[in-house]
């Protein structure tokens, strides 16, 4: 059992704590039960799990499968679990993993999100989670958004991050020149916009932009929609939060969908 915070492996894996290690490792921290269990039902693979003898006594069988399907299994002391855990209250199982957002979303889209300097991570955890409940086939994020593997993120996405294909890119200008060349619609929101977010046919390929909490969807980014839409809110209201405009526009598009298959 590791019982130092002075161990080797303990500091390494603590140091994924930071984004900037996350980067230069290229890995990032799974924390917490669930997350292992749709790690390992998704086939995601783990290179180091750390976890308490009480998790063990928990999770036998679980405990188990990680021996099998893990590179390094590590008992480890409570004191040295709560100083590898992001959490306050960990519940004994910690796991690091290899970055590999290269499962690249299909050339074919049918429904997509890309988000544009997202900042909030529990706003694209929740995003996450609800792209993958309205069939999304893939998402594609800014490089000034926060890290996809963000601990925050993750635990928001509530386990449906391994399910949900991924790109960050520093350039997305061909991409979106592309996309429409392709049959494929880019709905950005807008307060002033003319057409209310249902009056938009959805059952073609679409694509939405979201853009910053604050800031919104920027200049560069908006002059590639194709369609504009608003979102109706009472007087006095300015704005929703993303990830509830995310899933407002998302489960629209599904409604169609369902509606003329």
């Amino acid at each position: 059992m590791l019982t130092s915070l002075q161990n080797p492996l303990v500091k390494e894996v603590r140091k994924l704590h930071q984004s900037k290690f996350r980067k230069q490792q290229q890995q990032f921290l799974l924390e917490g039960t669930h997350l292992i269990q749709e790690a390992l039902a998704a086939d995601y693979p783990m290179l180091v799990a750390c976890h308490t003898e009480g998790w063990a006594q928990r999770y036998p069988d679980l405990a188990r499968l990680l021996t099998q399907r893990v590179e390094r299994v590590e008992p480890v002391s409570e004191v040295v679990m709560q100083s590898l855990a992001t959490t306050v209250h960990p519940d004994g199982i910690v796991a690091v993993a290899p970055q590999r957002l290269t499962h690249q979303p299909t050339n074919r889209i049918g429904l997509g999100l890309l988000l544009d300097s997202l900042q909030d991570p529990g706003n694209l955890g929740t995003i996450i989670r609800t792209a993958v409940a309205a069939n999304v086939d893939g998402l594609w994020l800014t490089s000034t958004s926060v890290a996809p593997d963000h601990p925050k993120v993750l635990r928001a996405s509530a386990g449906q991050w391994f399910r949900l294909p991924m790109v960050v890119a520093d350039n997305l200008g061909e991409l979106l020149q592309t996309w429409p060349q392709q049959g494929v619609q880019l709905v950005a929101t807008r307060p002033n916009a003319r057409l209310d977010y249902w009056a938009v046919d959805f059952t073609r390929p679409t694509v939405f932009l979201l853009g910053n909490e604050g800031a919104g969807l920027s200049a560069n980014l908006e002059h590639h929609a194709t369609v504009a839409v608003s979102i109706p809110m009472h007087n006095g209201v300015e704005s929703l939060n993303v990830a509830v405009s995310a899933a407002l526009l998302l489960y629209e598009a599904n409604r169609q969908r369902r509606a003329s298959s």
